[in-house]
């Protein structure tokens, strides 16, 4: 385990997603005339298991889901001093008229979400859009978005680090704060 303050281990991590996959279905119903888009690259991770255990839950095995990739229309991305690489786009259906449930690892300032709003316009319009994220870091939002579903709301200072890490790509589930952002 990374130091840092453990705000939520395996067994509760496992219940968050739960709990966030049964409001979508009392809200969302079996998912018809709707599909579930992950934020390339930190929210797909959350967006598999939401995906997969949406369509356990529902008995719906064709909940279109999609990966989408936001680099280039964040606003910073000329600000970087390195290439930026871009993950690969996996949407292979149009969101128009369907109600996209957009999902993302970490809401702090919002302007992921607001980039991932214009590049979900590259795919149609959408009848709606409703945002799901792990965790909700309530200070320091620079622009008027909120997510629908939280998994947990971190109230953090701006130096502070919030870290989710999956059991398929770190070994164990968890949500970490840090102080400052780890190096490495």
């Amino acid at each position: 385990m990374l130091p840092g303050k453990n705000l939520l281990a395996r067994e509760r991590f496992a219940l968050t997603i739960e709990r966030l996959c049964c409001q979508l279905i009392e809200d969302w119903d079996d998912f018809s005339n709707a599909c579930v888009i992950g934020i390339q690259p930190k929210g797909v991770a959350l967006a598999d298991r939401i995906h997969t255990r949406l369509q356990a839950l529902t008995g719906n095995t064709s909940i279109e889901y999609g990966k989408m990739d936001i680099t280039f229309f964040r606003d910073d991305f000329r600000m970087h001093d390195r290439p930026l690489t871009p993950h690969p786009n996996e949407i292979d259906f149009l969101v128009a008229g369907k109600k996209v449930l957009l999902v993302d690892d970490v809401l702090y300032t919002g302007r992921t979400i607001q980039a991932a709003l214009a590049a979900l316009q590259h795919y149609g319009r959408p009848e709606m859009v409703e945002l799901l994220v792990l965790v909700d870091r309530r200070f320091n939002r620079e622009l008027p978005i909120q997510a629908d579903y939280i998994g947990l709301v971190v109230d953090a200072l701006d130096e502070a680090y919030v870290k989710v890490r999956w059991k398929e790509i770190h070994g164990e589930d968890e949500i970490l704060l840090f102080a400052h952002k780890p190096t490495g």
